[in-house]
């Protein structure tokens, strides 16, 4: 069956593995490398989707476990799909509820045909097996569905990473067997931790599989910035070159430039939603902290030459004085910067790549950001 997502390779950079495309989709394309932000239930926290676009969102992600649990896949099919439901015309991307089997540790049991859960709103029990991870992704017609993956907790010693990065193959071909839907891509997931020798062997194995498209798991659960980067170049260079590379919950400004010279193309995450929320702010020079009281009396934006509604119209003082306030408007205005800020980002280094410039746009950029 062909993929309805297509990759095509546009630029490399000469001096890194950084590569500028564009991802084509059902419901349109996004040039690469991008972030997405994180919908998990439907809904960008607090933006609207108009929103969302005015300020360069292409493509963003929701949760399937979540949106099983509520308000469950059948209605949202009912109500004509995900994109529909939510009122998002662009591309969509679904976690499995993979990252749960992390994240809710406490509340689940792990076995060979899938997880157990205790839903965290009422207790009430729930399985997620890889081929009920697809029935729900394909319920709610997202453009790219996610394999259903093992993902462990770290620190992990090495059988126990290498258990579930066998696990996560076997789950795959059992969620690729189970993927029926025409206008839906299936992305594979690379597990193994920062140990070369398992992610290549993962990369290795889902590759047979012929995935359009394969996500870098297992990062972003309790290791070092150092081992992140271990993971990347374990797992970017061997895979294809015509096919799309995601890395799952990264969202750093410093990480994503990082991840991009080592070959990455797509990203998610929460951190740029979740600081705003919590007052603080995306720069080029580092973080902003509206709570500070240095900026009770400041009549700057939040940064300079910052096209995004924040900074076109209100100064830190302001902001700070909403958040202080605990008016709803700071959170928002906060995330919309924020989410603006990382798709400059990823747009300048896109620009950069193409020009044959990334490696001085990268070194100038992570000066400015610090470490």
């Amino acid at each position: 069956m062909p993929s309805p997502v297509r990759f095509t390779l546009l630029a490399a950079d000469p001096s890194t593995q950084a590569r500028a495309g564009l991802l084509t989709t059902p419901h349109g394309s996004v040039e690469t490398p991008a972030f997405m932000p994180v919908g998990t239930q439907a809904t960008v926290k607090g933006l609207l989707p108009d929103q969302l676009v005015a300020i360069g969102t292409r493509m963003v992600l929701a949760n399937a476990y979540h949106l099983t649990l509520r308000p469950g896949e059948s209605v949202i099919q009912q109500l004509g799909g995900l994109h529909r439901f939510m009122g998002w015309d662009g591309p969509i991307l679904t976690d499995s509820g993979g990252f749960q089997v992390f994240s809710l540790a406490e509340r689940r049991q792990v076995t060979e045909r899938g997880v157990s859960f205790r839903s965290h709103l009422d207790g009430s029990a729930i399985e997620l097996t890889p081929e009920s991870a697809i029935t729900i992704q394909e319920a709610l017609g997202a453009d790219v569905a996610m394999c259903f993956d093992h993902c462990p907790a770290l620190p992990a010693d090495k059988q126990t990473i290498a258990d579930a990065t066998a696990r996560t193959v076997r789950w795959a071909i059992r969620c690729r067997d189970a993927h029926r839907r025409p206008d839906q891509a299936l992305f594979g997931i690379v597990q193994g931790g920062a140990h070369e020798d398992l992610r290549a062997q993962c990369v290795e194995q889902l590759l047979a599989l012929d995935f359009p498209g394969y996500a870098i798991g297992g990062v972003s659960v309790g290791e070092s910035r150092a081992e992140v980067l271990r993971a990347i170049e374990a797992t970017a260079p061997r895979l294809p070159t015509d096919r799309p590379r995601y890395l799952m919950g990264v969202g750093r400004p410093q990480d994503l430039l990082e991840a991009i010279a080592r070959g990455v193309d797509l990203f998610d995450c929460v951190l740029p939603t979740r600081n705003g929320r919590n007052a603080t702010c995306l720069t080029a020079t580092g973080l902003v902290k509206l709570r500070n009281a240095v900026h009770k009396t400041d009549s700057r934006p939040i940064e300079e030459n910052c096209p995004c509604p924040a900074c076109r119209r209100f100064s830190r003082s302001y902001l700070r004085h909403l958040f202080l306030a605990g008016e709803m408007l700071g959170p928002i205005l906060a995330s919309l910067h924020n989410l603006a800020f990382l798709h400059r980002l990823t747009a300048a280094a896109r620009q950069a790549i193409q020009a044959g410039t990334f490696a001085a746009y990268l070194n100038g950029t992570l000066e400015l950001l610090g470490p």
